[in-house]
């Protein structure tokens, strides 16, 4: 295990080798822009869906990802707290816009 969160470019690759990035911001800030291939999910619903989420990692971690890091934080720990090997990603969609990484808009 990595720890409890990873910078952007080691969530991408992780992500790029089967890893589930979760968006957890809200659903007018998902539409501004999110990380191709990400699954969206609002902070508020994580509980709801934790069955789902977990089905979905399978055996990868999970890379929590929110506008700043720190809602994706919280929600990192509290699916931690379910077994769940979860990570957030520092720094969240600012860093992985200022890092310069593809982005996908609707």
């Amino acid at each position: 295990m990595f720890g409890s969160s990873v910078n952007v470019r080691t969530a991408r690759d992780l992500h790029a080798g089967g890893a589930m990035l979760l968006d957890v911001r809200t659903k007018p800030e998902w539409r501004t822009g999110h990380a191709p291939g990400a699954d969206h999910v609002s902070m508020d619903s994580v509980a709801q869906r934790l069955e789902w989420i977990a089905r979905r990692a399978g055996d990868e971690p999970v890379l929590v990802i929110c506008r700043s890091g720190n809602r994706s934080g919280r929600v990192a720990g509290m699916l931690r707290r379910q077994g769940v090997d979860a990570r957030n990603v520092r720094g969240g969609m600012i860093a992985w816009q200022r890092a310069g990484f593809d982005v996908v808009t609707r």
